[in-house]
């Protein structure tokens, strides 16, 4: 039995992972209606800080997973006394703060995007001028571009800060992207890796709208970001499932921008397009099963489906036209079973195949029409 931390679309899809496997999944989560609780084994529904849940999971589990990064690290430590936990407390701890993230990083010999710590006042007083215009980014419990906000001059930068509540925050220099990418790693007990294909993304309002596989990247890029992927992984240590996002800058210089320890949100469509999912992959590190193909089985792009699809005609909520996504030819739509819509919450997504990228891309202007779907330029 697997215990998992977390309830889920991530979780949902990696239990479902697990049953075409054989095994079983006991999950933890507040939410006993979750995404993953609905199709989990056993559901035990207590906070991921409770102790009698943890306990209750370390009684019936030998081997302990999460499905999002915010889990208290001091839970995966309880846990790791009863059994293996994929990955450990320390990798998500360092994950979980964007200062010890950056630190750890530049460590393994990484560029990260220019930036300064702030964590007090007078921390403001020394800052260079070429951080600006920047953007200042709360340390912990930010994602989906929640917790960060555009400044242009110091001043801004410090009453922003103090409108945040004075936290630990990171100011980065905002750079002049080409693209954004991300690599998926797999790394086992034993230190075996598995890498899946880079992937180019587009974000929209600071949450992710489209991946594309492969990235229209050099193959010379593309080798340099899945070796960084790899030695942050190695370095760490790291058992599990880790997402590594990076930015490209002109003239292809690679920066590191965040990691992320679990399956991430860029590597859905790897259930269609690649041998071995990500989500299989991180069941089979967690019953330690051998590691599976990551290759790319069909160019693919994937489409985030957010609750601003149900509200394109009224402010009444309105079920899209799933009939006609699914009538489309080498589309898989995957319901998250979440019963509230609402804007900026992830429902459901969309993967589209093709014997080409240019034809995956095609269907997936289909599917973006159909839903209404705001993706700017990403499928251009």
């Amino acid at each position: 039995m697997i215990g998992l931390l977390g309830g889920g679309q991530l979780g949902r899809m990696m239990i479902q992972a697990a049953h075409r496997l054989g095994e079983r999944v006991t999950v933890l989560d507040p939410d006993g209606q979750g995404p993953a609780a609905q199709i989990a084994d056993v559901v035990i529904t207590r906070n991921y800080d409770d102790k009698k849940g943890l306990d209750q999971l370390a009684r019936t589990c030998t081997s302990f997973t999460t499905e999002f990064e915010n889990v208290p690290a001091e839970s995966l430590r309880h846990l790791a006394r009863f059994g293996a936990t994929r990955p450990d407390g320390r990798c998500v701890a360092v994950a979980q703060d964007r200062i010890d993230e950056k630190r750890f990083i530049a460590a393994c010999g990484v560029d990260v995007v220019p930036h300064a710590v702030i964590t007090r006042l007078e921390d403001f007083d020394d800052l260079p001028a070429s951080l600006f215009p920047g953007i200042l980014k709360s340390a912990r419990l930010g994602y989906d571009g929640k917790g960060q906000q555009k400044v242009h001059s110091v001043t801004e930068a410090r009453s922003t800060w103090s409108a945040m509540g004075s936290v630990a925050c990171v100011l980065e220099k905002r750079v002049a992207l080409e693209r954004e990418i991300s690599v998926i790693v797999a790394r086992d007990l034993h230190g075996e890796m598995a890498v899946f294909p880079v992937g180019e993304n587009i974000h929209r309002n600071g949450i992710l709208a489209v991946t594309r596989v492969p990235a229209a990247i050099g193959d010379d890029l593309a080798e340099h970001a899945r070796q960084a992927a790899c030695r942050i992984a190695q370095t760490m240590e790291y058992v599990g499932v880790l997402c590594v996002e990076f930015f490209v800058l002109s003239g292809g210089r690679l920066m590191a921008n965040e990691m992320a320890p679990r399956p991430h949100n860029s590597g859905h469509h790897s259930i269609e397009s690649c041998a071995t999912s990500q989500f299989e992959q991180q069941v089979r590190i967690c019953v330690q099963k051998p590691l599976g193909s990551t290759a790319l089985t069909s160019p693919a792009v994937m489409l985030n489906v957010l609750g601003d699809a149900w509200f394109k005609s009224s402010d009444q909520p309105s079920e899209p036209d799933w009939q006609a996504v699914r009538a489309q030819p080498d589309v898989a739509l995957h319901l998250y079973g979440k019963s509230d819509p609402r804007p900026g919450r992830k429902m459901a997504h969309v993967t589209c195949l093709g014997s080409t990228l240019p034809q995956a891309l095609g269907r997936a202007r289909n599917v973006a029409d159909i839903l209404g779907l705001d993706v700017g330029d990403g499928l251009a």
